[in-house]
């Protein structure tokens, strides 16, 4: 019998404490391997709390349970998990220490996931609560999927082969760069968990995960430039096999945990950020020595060599004639008042799904409508879907898979009455203000060694100057047909902890640029185009200057500009911008479609 209510699913995992002689467990949203976005064998939080946010976890005692998100899911936890069965904390003001030592007696032992948390979370966490005599235990299996009866098997999606001439490098290259790396530093082998990096080193990618085209794996790589890939049998086909060739072996991916042990006396790194604590437990049971290092594909990934670059253009193009399509679509039928964020996101897939290989969304679209958009990762369902209201702000986050590359766009736009009605003088100020500092980012030049941290404020100053600010970061890193949010580099404010600011900035780096204002239950707006980290040529310089070129190409709204807070110079910026626009997008396009585009992207 299943267990429908959250009521029965929290006491059936307490039920199995209590067989366990354990007093808590922490559950993450988290895989085996750090994912950003998990497959739904391993929403196990989700399942247990009905939380549907892509950040949180939760702790559950035998008479206390909570669950902790940052300030994004405020509202949404509240909407989705009952107040009755779990306390609302706040991160990072609460702690998960802090949050045990006052429900836990001493002697308490706390279960968690070894497969699902990193060695520097584990290693914090006992440090807080153990002076109050809480010992924190590694569970042998996950208790959740102990209770968990119709828990979805991992998906069994076959890989595939990304091929040389949209990856730009071959997969022996690649390997070979690692193999240097291990030697240099002194190394036999690298265990790298992540997917996106498996999928580059060895230029493949899958289906297993929603947004991201990645196959359920781990590889081992030696410092000869050979590897291991331990997949599922299922997933491997003969055009696989022969893509990987013979210096690659492939293992069940069942057999990566006893592979480890097999690994004694060797130097092993790990990455503090992907490897979790199971695998350094089975490196160790094994004999191996282990080291905490970067994953040494991590940079090289991020600095898009010349084929990828060119295959980020070709699936922006496609991408911006779509998304041109579906903002005309709305401009004309939204004023009626009939149209839903429900119904608007899905029409917007369908225009990309019209105009390129779409594999798929590269996130969950934020349609956001009214007061929705002032929550900057909304999600519309069923239950918060509301029709887009004349006479409001419309605020669209979206983005594409294409094997050329990954897109990320956010447009916000005016929607109009029957009868004409403009934005209010506070609307069209801060959209000046954001699109100021947009500006700022996209034309600002800096000294080879700048990181994201040292130009994030160029993107505030103008909301500053009134102000207000914004809770996000400016900017993150952009994958090659894989994750849409891709590391090191950050543009983000520098303190906070926020990973990556501290990451110079290289040629060849995608980065997002997009600020934004929101206000509670009334508004939010944010533009966000992503751009290609280049070389600036300038006369007399001392030493070596970046800047970026821009690489999204679709109309911004002018209906919510007010044109006297711009400077000549930032008009001009806007007027060049939208020349691109109509000279690549115009092209794509016919009829009512192609004389919106002009309309639009004609001189303010």
């Amino acid at each position: 019998m299943l267990m429908q209510t959250h009521e029965a699913r929290l006491k059936a995992l307490r039920e199995e404490l209590k067989r366990r002689d354990l007093n808590g467990f922490v559950i993450p949203i988290s895989d085996e391997h750090m994912s950003e976005y998990v497959g739904e064998y391993a929403q196990r939080l989700s399942w247990l709390t009905g939380f549907g946010g892509s950040a949180g976890f939760a702790a559950v005692t035998l008479d206390r349970a909570a669950i902790f998100v940052d300030g994004r899911y405020t509202v949404q936890v509240r909407d989705q998990v009952n107040e009755n069965l779990f306390e609302y904390r706040s991160i990072p003001g609460d702690s998960l220490g802090d949050w045990l030592k006052d429900v836990s007696e001493e002697g308490a032992k706390i279960a968690y996931d070894p497969w699902l948390h990193t060695w520097n979370w584990v290693a914090a966490l006992e440090k807080a609560v153990e002076p109050s005599g809480i010992a924190m235990v590694p569970a042998e299996n996950n208790p959740i999927d102990a209770v968990w009866s119709d828990q979805p098997a991992p998906s069994d999606a076959q890989a595939i082969v990304h091929t040389e001439d949209l990856a730009g490098r071959s997969s022996a290259e690649k390997r070979a760069d690692v193999a240097d790396w291990l030697s240099e530093e002194g190394l036999d082998a690298v265990v790298v968990p992540a997917l996106d990096s498996i999928a580059w080193l060895l230029n493949i990618r899958g289906g297993d995960v929603a947004h991201t085209p990645v196959a359920l794996s781990y590889v081992i790589a030696h410092k000869d430039g050979r590897a291991e890939l331990f997949i599922a049998p299922e997933k491997v086909t003969p055009e696989l096999t022969k893509h990987l060739g013979n210096a690659i072996t492939v293992r069940a991916r069942d057999e990566f945990q006893g592979a480890l042990g097999e690994l004694s006396g060797k130097h092993v790194s790990i990455d503090p950020d992907f490897g979790v604590v199971g695998i350094a437990q089975a490196l160790r049971a094994g004999g191996a020595n282990f080291t905490f290092r970067q994953d040494p594909t991590i940079l090289a990934k991020a600095v898009k060599n010349p084929a990828e670059v060119a295959g980020h253009r070709d699936a922006q193009a496609r991408d911006g004639a779509a998304v041109s399509r579906f903002l005309r679509w709305l401009e004309v039928t939204a004023p009626a008042g009939e149209i839903d964020e429900l119904t608007a996101a899905a029409k917007l897939e369908g225009f990309r799904r019209e105009h390129g290989d779409l594999r798929d969304t590269s996130f969950d679209t934020i349609s956001a409508a009214a007061g929705h958009a002032a929550l900057p990762h909304y999600r519309v369902d069923e239950d918060s879907n509301i029709t887009i209201p004349p006479g409001s702000i419309y605020l669209v986050d979206s983005g594409g898979q294409y094997p050329a590359g990954t897109t990320d766009i956010t447009r916000t736009v005016w929607i109009d009455t029957p009868d004409g009605s403009k934005p209010t003088t506070e609307m069209r100020d801060r959209f000046t203000r954001v699109l100021k500092g947009h500006i700022q980012i996209d034309r600002v030049v800096f000294p080879q060694g700048t990181n994201g941290g040292q130009i994030d404020a160029l993107a505030r100053q103008y909301l500053w100057e009134a102000g207000v600010d914004y809770a996000h970061g400016t900017g993150h890193g952009v994958g090659s047909f894989l994750g849409v949010h891709e590391g090191p580099q950050r543009i983000a404010k520098p303190s906070g902890g926020q990973a990556g600011t501290g990451q110079e900035l290289l040629a060849g780096m995608i980065c997002s640029n997009e600020p934004g204002y929101y206000k509670p239950d009334a508004f939010g707006i944010r533009i966000e185009n992503l751009v290609l980290t280049i070389e600036k040529d300038i006369g007399g310089a001392e030493g070596r200057y970046l800047g970026f070129e821009p690489l999204t190409f679709v109309p911004i709204d002018r209906r919510l500009i007010d044109k006297s807070l711009l400077t000549e110079s930032e008009i001009a910026w806007l007027n060049a911008y939208h020349e691109k626009v109509r000279a690549l997008i115009a092209p794509q396009l016919s009829g009512d479609d192609l004389a919106w585009v002009e309309r639009e992207t004609a001189a303010l």
